[in-house]
């Protein structure tokens, strides 16, 4: 299955690379965007795309500003993948759809159901928290690079980019390493294709997630699952927990997974879409 790969010019003139998986079926589908994780690009999980056909699905992504072929956006918070995401659906004549997010990918994808009526349904896997969420502990149980990075962020960007030379080891479980080497070894090929060109994209993601979002969390109002591995370290699972809470969401928690792991259930998040959808 073969991804198109365009530009569109967003409505600030910034220009926006989308990679759409299209469908093969009959039927008018409903289309999902995916947000991709830090660092990430666009490109839709090759591992769904046989079930996003089969339920009639047409997945969508696109690079986050300084990722990939999208301009970079110096200061983006959190919110403005909606308008991104706005201005793609405008340019494509979408009138409805639903918003999948990954990781990194999960604050921008309740980003866009925030501020979008069209948006009928998100799912999140492994998303972080706002840094500010009343009664969470951001940091616990968080793998020591993942803080090292984010406390950097959290002291500016000069500080953020003097850590990258200092490395980063995701300490993936057993079980991620597996998923890896199995089912979602496409993960691994994305992030082989990373180039420094990609490395704005990632610092100013981690700048975003410790700043204010700019998020009404209270302003969705479509249905949300929220799914995450109790044995994440790089985003505890406290943070879908704090989630599931606050947005009165579904809450999946699958025991033993990490952070690639719980990708398991992508297949599950994409038919609960579906039937949500067609409501």
């Amino acid at each position: 299955m073969s991804t198109a790969t365009r530009t569109i010019r967003a409505g600030d003139g910034r220009t926006v690379r989308i990679h759409d998986a299209g469908t093969r079926g009959t039927e008018l589908p409903l289309v999902v965007f995916w947000h991709h994780g830090t660092p990430g690009i666009g490109q839709p999980p090759q591992p769904l795309l046989a079930l996003a056909d089969a339920l009639h699905l047409r997945l969508i992504g696109h690079d986050r500003p300084g990722y990939g072929g999208s301009d970079r956006l110096p200061g983006r918070p959190i919110a403005h993948a909606a308008a991104d995401i706005a201005d793609i659906a405008d340019a494509l004549g979408i009138l409805r759809y639903a918003v999948l997010g990954y990781s990194g990918g999960g604050p921008h994808a309740l980003a866009c159901a925030a501020a979008d009526p069209r948006v009928v349904a998100t799912a999140t896997f492994a998303s972080l928290a706002p840094r500010d969420a009343v009664g969470l502990d951001w940091y616990d149980g968080m793998i020591a690079s993942g803080r090292h990075a984010l406390t950097s962020a959290e002291q500016g960007e000069p500080e953020r980019r003097a850590a990258e030379a200092d490395g980063y080891d995701p300490e993936f479980t057993a079980r991620d390493l597996e998923a890896l080497d199995g089912e979602w070894e496409w993960l691994g090929r994305i992030a082989a294709g990373f180039g420094p060109d990609d490395l704005d994209g990632a610092i100013d993601d981690d700048l975003a997630y410790v700043r204010p979002w700019g998020v009404d969390l209270d302003a969705i109002e479509s249905p949300v699952l929220v799914t995450h591995g109790d044995a994440d370290g790089i985003v505890p699972v406290a943070h879908g927990r704090w989630l599931a809470d606050a947005l009165g969401a579904e809450l999946r928690v699958r025991p033993g997974d990490g952070h690639v792991a719980v990708l398991g259930g992508a297949a599950d998040a994409l038919r609960w879409i579906a039937a949500r959808a067609s409501r």
